[in-house]
């Protein structure tokens, strides 16, 4: 799990170490006939190190925070309007599920399967062990404690008029999430991709921080059980 970002890691460090070594150095007198720099020259190196060191620690920082707690994703496409429009800007949480599952609701960002580059913004709508059927435009899940099923109530997020096209019943396994789009008619998401794996999901949508008229932390949808 760390070894990736941990070689990736040590790597920064070093060409920072050696950036600021080579600059340290180069301040040396290399002969005794080298004219003495100027207090002004001596003063510029100075600060021109530090500034180096100063960047360094700033974008192993930024690293760090990017690969372990929040990422940046602009929003690309159709497939979750109205509530996320191309070029929103949102903030993925990536800390809560390095302790947590992902929630039945939860807005989150997939790894695409087959391009590591692309990403997916997708809801989850059923979790590991359930039952999914989709029939008649509408939602219904079944586990341990609904095993007759139970239609999802899904109007905080989706309008009225919008259904749910296509006809399936799917099982999840026990590290799989089925995960639909708020615009039902043009998403490709699990009715098509099948469920994600857990190992795929990236983090959760925690704050859409553009436009400015809608910034604002993401709220958890309630759900009718």
């Amino acid at each position: 799990m760390f070894g990736g970002w941990t070689e990736e890691l040590s790597d920064a460090i070093l060409a920072c170490s050696i950036v600021v070594a080579i600059i340290m150095d180069e301040q040396k007198p290399y002969t005794p006939y080298e004219p003495p720099q100027s207090p002004n020259g001596a003063a510029a190196r100075i600060v021109i190190t530090e500034l180096i060191k100063i960047v360094c620690v700033v974008a192993i920082v930024v690293w760090l925070v990017q690969y372990f707690l929040f990422r940046p994703f602009t929003v690309k496409g159709a497939s979750m309007e109205p509530n996320y429009e191309t070029r929103q800007y949102l903030i993925i949480d990536k800390v809560t599920y390095r302790f947590n599952e992902p929630q039945r609701g939860d807005v989150v960002v997939l790894r695409h399967n087959e391009d590591i580059r692309e990403y997916f913004l997708k809801r989850v709508v059923a979790l590991p062990g359930e039952r999914i059927r989709i029939q008649h435009g509408k939602v219904t899940i079944y586990d341990g404690a609904h095993p007759d099923g139970v239609i999802l109530d899904e109007h905080a997020y989706l309008d009225p008029a919008i259904s749910t096209n296509g006809e399936l019943i799917m099982t999840m396994g026990s590290d799989e999430y089925f995960v639909l789009g708020d615009n039902r008619p043009v998403s490709q998401d699990s009715r098509i991709i099948g469920p994600v794996k857990r190992a795929d999901i990236i983090g959760r949508v925690w704050l859409r921080g553009w436009p400015l008229d809608k910034f604002g932390r993401i709220d958890h949808p309630l759900y009718n059980f």
